[in-house]
């Protein structure tokens, strides 16, 4: 996962509330971090992706391959 792909599911999954987890929600799978400390830090986007998702129930059906730009059709 790259950080765009990152930024898009965190978009299409929190909304609004998004750029508030990721700069507020400390998370113990992240050593304490919160995800904008922790990507900065380096932990891959990933990484940091499935602990916001463990720290915030969403379903595992939606906690891969979120984030990814459809390809575009010729």
């Amino acid at each position: 996962m790259r950080r765009s792909e990152f930024d898009r599911a965190v978009a299409d999954e929190f909304g609004a509330r998004g750029s508030s987890l990721i700069s507020d929600l400390v998370l113990s799978e992240l050593g304490g971090r919160t995800p904008a400390d922790a990507l900065a830090a380096g932990t891959p986007p990933r990484d940091v992706w499935l602990a916001l998702c463990a720290a915030t129930d969403v379903p595992a059906s939606r906690r891969y391959g979120v984030g990814r730009v459809e390809p575009k059709r010729r």
